[in-house]
C-alpha cells in the first residue's frame, strides 16, 4: 500500500503537468494509467485510499491559483474534488477484482472515470469542471476529435486509452496481446479526425459565407497588482468607455474597421448601470460614439440581497435590451450556500454581502443581427449553457470574463486553453474580452488569431465567421455522459453484489436419500 500510495501521489502530480502552465499533454495517459495500475487488484477500501492520494496530489497542484482567492478556499476545494477521485479509486479496485467485471475491467474503469468527471463537474452546487481530461488536449492531434464526440467523448477516449495502457502493464500472456491490440486500435481511431478534420464551412454548401466584425475591449484594471476590480471600479468602467471612444475616433479616421458590435468584459461595470447615474452615462457615451451595440458586462441589482452577473446588449438607439445572466456563479466566491442557515460573516467570506443568482437563458443573444452564444467567465468550462445556445442558433461564441483576481496566476492561461477547445468543439469563432487578460480571438480550429497582452488596455477588431451548423460533438456529448454513468452503474452493481458459485450436488447411489426428479445420480450436478 505504501508503494501504491506513493505511485498514486506521483501520478497525480504528473497529471497536473498536462495542463497549463507546464502543458505537456504526453504525460496524461501515463499519469492516468499509473492511477489505474495503483488501484488495480485492491480491495475497495484500499482503492479509496489510493484514489484520495491521487486526487489530492493532482488537485492541490492543478488549482494552485485558487490561493489568490484564499488559502482555505484552495485547500477546501481540493479536498472536495479529491473525494470524487477517492470514490473512483474504490470503484476501479472493485471493478478489477469482481468476477463479473474483471475480464473487461479497462472498459468499466474508463466509464467510471468519465462518470466521476461528469458528476463532479456539476455537483455539489454547480460543481467544478477544472481538470477534465479533455481540457489538456489543446494543440494536440486529439483535439481534432472534439467536434465529433465533444468534451465528454474526448475524456472517455483518453480514459479508455489510459486504462488499456494500464492493462498492458498488469496483463500477462495472451491478455497482454489483447491489450496491445485494443490500444493500437484506439490510437488508430483517434488518428482519423486528426487526418480528416471537421470543417463546419463545408457543411453549409447551400449558404453564402457569413461574417461579422467584432471589437473586443480590454480596458485594464488600475492598482499596483491589477487584481481587484473594486480597487477603483469607476476607473475600470472609464477605461472601457475611453477605449471604445478611441476606437470610434480610429474608425472615423479610417484607421480601423467599423465593428458590427463591441464586446466588453465581465465586471466592466461593478455597479448596477441602471441605477448608477455615472456608470450609465459612461456607457451611453461609449455606445453613442461608436454607433453600434455594445455588450456590456455588468452587475445588476436583484433586490436587496441578490445580484445578477449579466451581459447586456446596449443599443445606440433603443438602449439596454437583451441580457444573458451567468449560469454558474462560484460558490463561496460569488454566493454563500446555506447563508440562511449559517453565519458566514468572517474572513474573506465577509466580502460577499449579496448572493449572485444563476441565470437560465437558453436562447442566444441577438446583437446587430448576429445570434451570439455568450458565456461569462467560468461558464466556458461548463457544457450546458453553451450547448443550449449553440443548438438554438448561436452563430458566434463570446466570452466575457474578469480574471483580475487571478491575473498573477496561471488560471488565466488554463481558462484561455479551455476557451480554445470550446471553439474547436462547437466549430465556432470565439471572441474573448477580459478586463486585463487574456483577451483574444480564436478560430474554429483553435488558432489564436489575435490576442492582447495582460495588464494592458487594448482593442481587438477582427472579422469572424458565422455558422449555425451544430457539430456532432455538441449533439452526442450529453449522451456520452449518460452512457458512461449508466455503464458505471451497471458495472458496479454486480461488482458489489456478493458472488457465490452454485454448489455441486452429490447424489447417493445407495441408501434411502431420494433422487432428484428427472436426474440420475450419474448425471452430475443439477
Amino acid at each position: 500500500m505504501l508503494i501504491r500510495s506513493l505511485g498514486a501521489l506521483l501520478a497525480g502530480v504528473a497529471l497536473s503537468l498536462a495542463f497549463e502552465p507546464v502543458a505537456v499533454p504526453a504525460v496524461l495517459p501515463l499519469a492516468v494509467a499509473g492511477f489505474f495500475v495503483c488501484a488495480h487488484g485492491l480491495s475497495a477500501r484500499r482503492g479509496l485510499v489510493v484514489g484520495l492520494v491521487f486526487g489530492l496530489s493532482f488537485y492541490l497542484v492543478h488549482i494552485w491559483w485558487m490561493r489568490a482567492v484564499a488559502v482555505p478556499a484552495w485547500l477546501a476545494l481540493s479536498v472536495v474534488e479529491a473525494l470524487f477521485y477517492a470514490a473512483l479509486g474504490a470503484a476501479v479496485a472493485r471493478l478489477s477484482t469482481a468476477p463479473r467485471t474483471r475480464g473487461a475491467w479497462p472498459l468499466w474503469a474508463g466509464a467510471a472515470w468519465v462518470a466521476a468527471e461528469v458528476v463532479r463537474s456539476g455537483w455539489p452546487f454547480s460543481g467544478m469542471p477544472w481538470g477534465r481530461l479533455a481540457f489538456a488536449v489543446v494543440d494536440t492531434p486529439v483535439a481534432a476529435s472534439l467536434p465529433w464526440v465533444g468534451m465528454v467523448g474526448v475524456s472517455a477516449l483518453l480514459a479508455l486509452g489510459s486504462a488499456l495502457l494500464a492493462w498492458l502493464v498488469v496483463a500477462t500472456g495472451r491478455s497482454r496481446l489483447a491489450a496491445g491490440g485494443a490500444l493500437a486500435g484506439l490510437v488508430a481511431l483517434l488518428a482519423v479526425p486528426a487526418l480528416a478534420p471537421y470543417d463546419a464551412g463545408a457543411r453549409e454548401l447551400d449558404e453564402a459565407p457569413s461574417t461579422a466584425t467584432v471589437a473586443a475591449v480590454q480596458g485594464d484594471v488600475p492598482g499596483p497588482l491589477g487584481n481587484d476590480v473594486l480597487y477603483d471600479f469607476r476607473q475600470v468602467t472609464e477605461n472601457h468607455v475611453q477605449a471604445t471612444v478611441d476606437l470610434a475616433d480610429d474608425v472615423a479616421r479610417g484607421e480601423a474597421a467599423r465593428p458590427d458590435f463591441v464586446l466588453w468584459p465581465e465586471n466592466s461595470t461593478a455597479v448596477d448601470p441602471f441605477s448608477d447615474v455615472t456608470t450609465r452615462a459612461g456607457i451611453e457615451r461609449a455606445v453613442g460614439a461608436i454607433g453600434v451595440p455594445v455588450v456590456v458586462g455588468g452587475l445588476v441589482d436583484d433586490g436587496p440581497d441578490h445580484v445578477l452577473n449579466q451581459g447586456i446588449v446596449w443599443d445606440p438607439v433603443s438602449g439596454a435590451g437583451e441580457r444573458y445572466t451567468k449560469w454558474h456563479p462560484v460558490p463561496y466566491g460569488e454566493y454563500i450556500p446555506f447563508r440562511q442557515l449559517l453565519d458566514f460573516n468572517f474572513g474573506e467570506l465577509a466580502r460577499i454581502q449579496r448572493d449572485m443568482r444563476a441565470g437560465t437563458r437558453v436562447e442566444p443573444l441577438e446583437v446587430a443581427g448576429v445570434s451570439v452564444a455568450d458565456a461569462i467567465c467560468f461558464d466556458i468550462a461548463y457544457d450546458d449553457g453553451i450547448y443550449a445556445q449553440v443548438t438554438r442558433g448561436g452563430e458566434l461564441l463570446t466570452v466575457q470574463t474578469s480574471n483580475a483576481t487571478f491575473i498573477q496566476t496561471d488560471q488565466i492561461d488554463q481558462q484561455f486553453a479551455i476557451t480554445r477547445l470550446r471553439a474547436i468543439e462547437t466549430g465556432r469563432w470565439t471572441v474573448v474580452a477580459s478586463t486585463n487578460g487574456v483577451s483574444g480571438v480564436v478560430s474554429p480550429t483553435g488558432e489564436v488569431v489575435e490576442t492582447a497582452d495582460p495588464r494592458t488596455t487594448a482593442v481587438l477588431v477582427s472579422e469572424v465567421g458565422l455558422t449555425s451548423t451544430v457539430t456532432p460533438g455538441v449533439r452526442v456529448g450529453p449522451w456520452v455522459a449518460r452512457l458512461c454513468i449508466l455503464a458505471s452503474l451497471l458495472g458496479l452493481l454486480p461488482a458489489v453484489v456478493p458472488y457465490r458459485r452454485r454448489p455441486t450436488l452429490t447424489h447417493r447411489t445407495s441408501g434411502s436419500a431420494p433422487a432428484l426428479a428427472g436426474h440420475s445420480s450419474e448425471r452430475g450436478p443439477a
